[in-house]
C-alpha cells in the first residue's frame, strides 16, 4: 500500500513545516508501509514529505521514499504501482536518462522532469502522489483515474496538508475535528461518506483522474485527465467485441502481476 504525506507552506506567512507533526501524521500511517519510513524537509521548512514504504518493487534502499532527483530539483512521495514503467523506463534510458534504481518511483521523477504536468497521460496503474520542484517553488500532486489509491488534503488558506488516510492528517493535530453534516448524513444514507466529503470539514478527498499544481501565494491549477473526459463522453459507436474484452481483462492481471515479491505461484496466464 504505503502511505504518503505532506505539508507545504504556500501563503508568505505561513508558518514553518512542524517536523513533529509531520512524523505524526507519516507514523499514524505505519500499518500502511511496515518496511520503512522517509522524512524529507526543504532548507527553508516551508514544504515537507513523508513516506511508509511497502517494498513491491526494487526491494533495496535504492527504492526508498523520499526519493530525489539526481541534481535535488525534485523530490517525490508515492503510494501505488505503474504497470508500464518497464516500457515507460526504456524509453527514457534511450532518450539517455540514466537510472540508479528499479522502482517504477524513480520512472515516475523522471517521466515528471520530461513531460511535466503532462505525464499522467502515459501511466497505466493506480497511485497517488506529489512532487515538489525546488526550481519551479511548486508541489504537483496526482490521483489514479478511478481513485483506486486513496488521497485526503485539507488546506486552511496558508498551508496545504495531504495524505493517504484522513485519520494520518488529524494525528498531526493541526486540523480541526469540526463535523461535516453532507459527509456523516451520506454515511448513515449510503453505508459511505461520498466523496469529496468526509467525516471532517476541514478534510477533502483529492478528485481521481486529477493534479493539481500548488504554487506559493496559493496559485493553483487543477487539471482532469483527458481520459476522464473521454469516458464521460463516450463513443457509442465503438463498442468492444466479447473477445477484445476478454483480452483487455487477461491483460490486465498479467501487468497486475509485476512484483519483485510472490503474488501468486499457481497463477498462469
Amino acid at each position: 500500500m504505503c502511505g504518503v504525506a505532506g505539508i507545504f507552506g504556500y501563503s508568505h506567512d505561513a508558518p514553518a513545516v512542524d517536523t513533529d507533526e509531520l512524523l505524526r501524521i507519516r507514523e499514524q500511517m505505519i500499518r500502511r508501509g511496515p518496511d520503512g519510513a522517509g522524512l524529507w524537509i526543504s532548507s527553508d521548512r516551508r514544504v515537507g514529505l513523508a513516506h511508509r514504504r511497502l517494498a513491491i518493487i526494487d526491494l533495496t534502499a535504492d527504492g526508498a521514499q523520499p526519493m530525489a532527483s539526481p541534481d535535488g530539483r525534485y523530490t517525490i512521495v508515492f503510494n501505488g504501482e505503474i504497470y508500464n514503467y518497464r516500457e515507460i523506463r526504456e524509453e527514457l534510458r534511450d532518450a539517455g536518462t540514466a537510472f540508479r534504481s528499479e522502482s517504477d518511483t524513480e520512472v515516475l521523477l523522471h517521466l515528471y522532469a520530461q513531460e511535466g504536468a503532462t505525464m499522467c497521460r502515459r501511466l497505466r496503474g493506480m497511485y497517488a502522489f506529489a512532487i515538489w520542484d525546488t526550481q519551479e517553488r511548486c508541489l504537483f500532486v496526482a490521483r489514479d483515474p478511478f481513485g483506486i489509491k486513496p488521497l485526503y488534503f485539507a488546506d486552511d488558506g496558508r498551508t496545504f496538508r495531504f495524505a493517504s488516510q484522513v485519520k494520518a492528517l488529524l494525528a498531526g493535530g493541526a486540523i480541526a475535528r469540526q463535523a461535516d453534516p453532507v459527509g456523516q448524513l451520506g454515511f448513515w444514507i449510503w453505508g459511505a461518506v461520498p466523496e469529496p466529503h468526509t467525516w471532517y470539514e476541514g478534510i477533502r478527498a483529492f478528485p481521481p483522474g486529477t493534479t493539481l499544481e500548488l504554487h506559493p501565494s496559493g496559485r493553483r491549477k487543477w487539471q482532469v485527465f483527458e481520459t476522464i473526459a473521454e469516458m464521460l463522453n463516450p463513443d457509442e459507436s465503438a463498442r468492444p467485441s466479447e473477445q477484445s474484452l476478454q483480452d483487455a481483462l487477461l491483460d490486465s492481471v498479467r501487468h497486475h502481476l509485476i512484483a519483485d515479491v510472490p503474488v501468486s505461484g499457481s497463477m498462469k496466464l
